[in-house]
C-alpha cells in the first residue's frame, strides 16, 4: 500500500545537516517527496510503501545527525502524488514560528582529515567545513538557515562546491557553509596599524608566518569563530608576563590552547569524562588540575600562565586555522585569551582592530569571513569521573559526558548559546539582563523556550552594552520573540538595571531578588520549577530585601516561583571600605577577627598588610560606621580567611582570594578533633551559621605556626560542616526532600562535593548545576522564570470590584 505522510519536526533542525540526512533516508529507504526549511520546523513529505515511510519517519524522530535534536514530530497524511524523486526544496520564510539556532561547532573528524590529505582539494584549507561541523549561531543573519542567510553569502559557490553542494550523494549536500580555496573566505596575516611584521614579506603563508611570530615570542590576535584571540606562546614566563600587562590582566589565569588530547595530557590531569569535554563538538576551556610536571623546569606551561592556582583551564584546536596553526608549531602550547582589555567585550569586528588592538598585539592573523555576533570560548569543570578508557566521539549534551560525569558550566558561550533552557514559559514574552559581570541574558517566550545569550562580560563597560543591545536584537529577530517586559536585578547601581530601565520604553520592568533569582535558576534548568526546596545560595555579593549586602543564604522556594523565604543566612560582617574591600580582603580579615574577640593582632597578616595608619583607620571607620556596610556574603569570607592566612591580600580579578584560597587547601588536612570541639561548643543561633568560632580557631592556628593550607582545608570543611547543619535543619522543619547548591561559590569543587555528598548521606535530594553556571552567568534564567512567575499570578488573580 502506498501513503503519502506530512511531517513536521521542530527543535535544532536547521544547520546541522538535516535535510540532507532526510533525503538520504528517503533514497535508502526507496521513497519520493521532498524536505524544506520553514520559520519553525522542517517539513517533509514521504511518498511510498506504508512500512518504509513509517521506518523513515522513526529515523527522523530518533534525530538523523550528531547535531541535531528533535524535540517534537507531527504527522499528517496527504493525498499521494506520484513524484519522481525525492528532492531538497526551497527554503519557505514567514510565519511567527522558528526553528531553535544551532552552536557553533568544533572541527569534525572528516573535515580533519581531508585538511591534512595532500590529495585531497581541500588539503590545507583554513575554512573547510560540512554539515557536521563549522560556524553557526555567528554566521546566521536570519531564518530559515540557508547559505544567503548567513555571511558566507558573500562568497561565490565554484564549479567544484556547487556540485558537491547540490549532490545528495555527497556529505557537503546543502551545507551552507561549504568553502574551499577557490571560492574563499581569505586569510591575511599584517601589523597592526599599518605597522610591518619583521621578518614578514608580503605573499607569505599566513599561516606560517603567524606561527613565525608566535615562536618568536610575538602576541598575535587570531580571529576565530566568535571573535578573535590574543595568542602567545604559552611555555616562557616571558610572553606571557608582556600579555599581562598589555591586556591590564597581572593575575587572572588565562586559558591554553593545544592540538590534542595527547598534548592536553601533559599538562593537565585527564581523567576520562575530561577527554570526553575536551574532543567535544562543543570544545569548551576544561578546568583541571596541573601535573605535577608541568611546574618542573622546561615545561609547556609557564608558571606565569596561572599564577599561585593548581588548575589550569586547556581546549584542543576547534576551527582549521587552530589546527594548521598547531601543525607548525608541533607540541607548543599557547595561550589562547579573548581579544580585549580587562573589563571589556571581545572584539570581533574587524574594523575596530587596529584602534582596540593598537599596543596590545604584535600582529593579526584575520580573514574576510564576517562574525554577526560575538561569542567567547565556553568554560567547564568535569565533576565525578575517574574512570580510565579511550575518548568516545565527544558527543554530548549540556551538562553530561557520554558516561553520565556531570559537566560543570562556568561560561556558557560558544558550543552552547544560544541553545535554550526547555520547559519554561512565560504569558508575556520577555528579556532578563543578568547580572553586571558575567552578563548574559534569557530571552522567553510563550513555547516553552528560554533562550540563552553567550556571554557578554562586564556590563558597567559602554561597549559591553552595546554588545548586549546588538545581540538581543539579533536573537530576537532569530527566536521571533520580541520582549513584552523586562527582568533584572533590584540592585539600584546595576548597568543591568539601569539598561532595563532606560530600554523599557513604556514596558513593565520586573526586578528581582538577586539570590531568589540563582536558586530559580536552578529548579528551573532541572525542569522543577514549583517543586519545594531549600537552596543554598553563595556567592560574592547580592542587594539583600532588607539592604544588606547578601551572599550566604538558605532560601526555601514552594509552589510558587515568584516567591522564597529567607529560613537562615551567614552571621553578619562588615566590608570595611565597602568596594575597596573586595579588592583589599585585609579590611574584611580584620573585621571578622574583631567580631570573634581576637585581640592583639599586629603579629596577624591583614594587620601587616593595611600598616599600622590603616589599622587605626579601619577602626575609627567600624566604630563610626562609616563606610562599613554589612554583609552576609560567603564569597567575602572566603575572601577574608584567604587573607587572613595570607594567602591573598589584593584582588585584581572577580573570586581571586577564594579562588587562591581553594588552590592552597588541597595541600592540607583538615583538623578533625578541632571541627568536632566547635560543633559541640557552639551554641547555634537559629537561623544563623555563626563564624566566629572558625576565625578564633584559624587565628591560634596562625601564632601557633601551622601551614596554612592544613588552616586553609580545616576552614573548607567547617563551612561544609555547617552548611549541611543549617540545610538539613531547614529541610527538616519545612519538611522538604530537596536541597539546591548555587551562586558563584559552588564552582569551588571541594565545597560543592562535600556539601553535596554529605547532604545525600542525610537522605535529601541535591541538585547542582548542570546547564547554566552556578554564578551570575546564570542568573538571567532565573530572573525570566521570577518574572513570568509574577506575571502568571497576577492573571490568575481574581479581579477585585471596581479594578479594570
Amino acid at each position: 500500500m502506498t501513503v503519502r505522510m506530512q511531517v513536521e519536526v521542530t527543535g535544532v533542525v536547521q544547520g546541522v545537516g538535516f535535510r540532507p540526512a532526510v533525503a538520504r533516508i528517503a533514497a535508502r529507504r526507496g521513497l519520493t517527496g521532498s524536505v524544506s526549511n520553514e520559520s519553525g520546523v522542517v517539513r517533509c513529505e514521504f511518498e511510498g510503501a506504508a512500512d518504509a515511510v513509517a521506518a523513515a519517519i522513526a529515523e527522523v524522530g530518533a534525530g538523523p545527525t550528531p547535531l541535531s535534536r528533535v524535540d517534537a514530530v507531527v504527522t499528517a497524511e496527504l493525498q499521494c502524488r506520484n513524484d519522481s524523486g525525492f528532492v531538497i526544496a526551497t527554503s519557505r520564510a514567514g510565519g511567527a514560528a522558528r526553528t531553535i539556532i544551532p552552536s557553533d561547532v568544533a572541527t569534525c573528524p572528516n573535515c580533519l582529515a581531508e585538511l591534512h590529505d595532500p590529495g585531497n582539494r581541500r588539503y590545507g584549507h583554513p575554512f573547510i567545513t560540512c554539515t557536521d561541523c563549522g560556524p553557526r549561531y555567528t554566521v546566521i543573519t536570519d531564518l530559515p538557515y540557508d547559505r544567503d542567510a548567513t555571511t558566507m553569502a558573500a562568497f561565490t559557490m565554484c564549479e567544484a562546491c556547487r556540485r558537491e553542494y547540490t549532490d545528495p550523494t555527497d556529505r557537503r549536500y546543502h551545507a551552507e557553509t561549504i568553502a574551499c580555496p577557490d571560492c574563499g573566505p581569505r586569510l591575511e596575516f599584517r601589523g597592526i596599524a599599518g605597522r610591518p611584521v619583521p621578518g614578514h614579506m608580503p605573499g607569505d603563508d599566513p599561516i606560517t608566518a603567524a606561527a613565525t611570530a608566535l615562536c618568536a615570542g610575538k602576541i598575535v590576535a587570531i580571529k576565530g569563530i566568535g571573535g578573535y584571540h590574543l595568542a602567545c606562546r604559552a611555555d616562557l614566563d616571558e610572553p606571557v608576563e608582556l600579555l599581562r600587562s598589555r591586556k591590564g590582566r597581572p593575575d587572572k589565569p588565562f586559558a591554553i590552547m593545544v592540538g590534542g588530547l595527547d598534548e592536553a595530557a601533559r599538562l593537565v590531569e585527564l581523567d576520562h569524562a575530561a577527554r570526553q569535554a575536551l574532543a567535544a563538538p562543543t570544545a569548551p576551556v576544561v578546568i583541571a588540575p596541573r601535573n605535577a610536571g608541568s611546574r618542573a623546569a622546561g615545561s609547556l606551561a609557564a608558571d606565569a600562565v596561572a599564577p599561585r592556582l593548581a588548575d589550569l583551564g586547556v581546549m584542543i584546536a576547534y576551527t582549521p586555522i587552530h589546527h594548521l596553526l598547531f601543525d607548525r608549531l608541533g607540541p607548543l602550547p599557547l595561550v589562547m585569551t579573548s581579544a580585549n582589555t580587562s573589563g571589556s567585550p571581545i572584539l570581533f569586528r574587524d574594523s575596530d582592530i587596529d584602534d582596540r588592538l593598537d599596543g596590545i598585539a604584535d600582529a593579526v592573523l584575520t580573514h574576510d569571513r564576517r562574525i554577526v555576533v560575538p561569542c567567547e570560548d565556553s568554560v567547564v569543570r568535569v565533576d565525578g569521573d575517574t574512570t580510565d578508557g579511550d575518548t568516545t566521539d565527544g558527543d554530548t549534551t549540556d551538562g553530561d559526558t557520554a558516561d553520565g560525569a556531570a559537566i560543570i558550566p562556568i561560561r556558557r558561550s560558544r558550543g552552547y548559546a544560544p541553545m535554550p533552557v526547555t520547559g519554561v514559559a512565560s504569558p508575556v514574552p520577555l528579556v532578563a539582563t543578568g547580572g553586571d559581570l558575567k552578563t548574559t541574558f534569557c530571552l522567553l517566550g510563550r513555547d516553552g523556550h528560554a533562550h540563552m545569550s553567550s556571554h557578554l562580560g562586564d556590563m558597567s563597560d559602554p561597549r559591553t552594552q552595546r554588545s548586549f543591545t546588538d545581540a538581543l536584537d539579533h536573537l530576537q529577530q532569530m527566536t521571533a520573540v520580541t520582549a513584552a517586559a523586562i527582568a533584572c536585578d533590584m540592585h539600584p547601581r546595576y548597568a543591568t538595571t539601569a539598561w532595563a530601565h532606560r530600554a523599557a520604553g513604556g514596558r513593565e520592568v520586573i526586578e528581582v531578588q538577586h539570590h531568589h533569582a540563582h536558586a530559580v535558576s536552578l529548579l528551573a534548568e532541572h525542569g522543577l520549577l514549583g517543586t519545594p526546596a531549600v537552596v543554598l545560595t553563595f556567592d560574592g555579593t547580592g542587594y539583600g530585601t532588607d539592604g544588606v549586602v547578601w551572599g550566604g543564604e538558605f532560601l526555601a522556594l514552594g509552589t510558587d516561583p515568584s516567591v522564597f523565604t529567607r529560613v537562615a543566612h551567614l552571621a553578619e560582617f562588615a566590608l570595611p571600605g565597602g568596594e575597596n574591600a573586595v579588592r583589599e580582603p585585609s579590611r574584611i580579615a580584620l573585621d571578622l577577627l574583631w567580631r570573634s574577640g581576637i585581640g592583639g593582632l599586629d603579629d596577624l597578616h591583614p594587620a601587616t598588610t593595611v600598616g599600622d595608619l590603616g589599622l587605626r583607620i579601619i577602626a575609627q571607620q567600624r566604630a563610626k560606621g562609616l563606610g562599613c556596610p554589612t554583609t552576609t556574603s560567603m564569597g567575602r569570607l572566603f575572601d577574608g580567611v584567604s587573607a587572613l592566612l595570607g594567602i591573598c591580600a589584593h584582588v585584581t580579578y572577580e573570586g581571586q582570594a577564594a579562588i587562591e584560597l581553594e588552590a592552597c587547601a588541597r595541600h592540607g588536612v583538615p583538623d578533625s578533633a578541632a571541627l568536632d570541639r566547635m560543633a559541640i561548643d557552639q551554641e547555634p543561633t537559629p537561623g544563623t551559621l555563626d563564624h566566629r568560632h572558625i576565625i578564633a580557631h584559624l587565628s591560634a592556628g596562625l601564632r601557633a605556626g601551622r601551614g596554612r593550607a592544613d588552616l586553609a582545608a580545616t576552614f573548607q570543611q567547617w563551612v561544609i560542616d555547617a552548611s549541611v547543619r543549617v540545610a538539613t535543619d531547614a529541610a527538616h522543619t519545612l519538611g522538604i526532600n530537596t536541597v539546591g547548591l548555587t551562586g558563584g561559590v559552588f564552582a569551588n569543587t571541594a565545597l560543592r562535593r562535600g556539601i553535596g555528598a554529605t547532604l545525600e548521606q542525610r537522605g535529601l535530594w541535591v541538585l547542582t548545576h548542570a546547564t547554566v553556571p552556578p554564578n551570575d552567568g546564570g542568573l538571567a534564567l532565573g530572573q525570566a522564570c521570577v518574572a513570568a512567575a509574577t506575571l502568571a499570578a497576577r492573571a490568575e488573580r481574581p479581579t477585585s470590584r471596581g479594578e479594570e
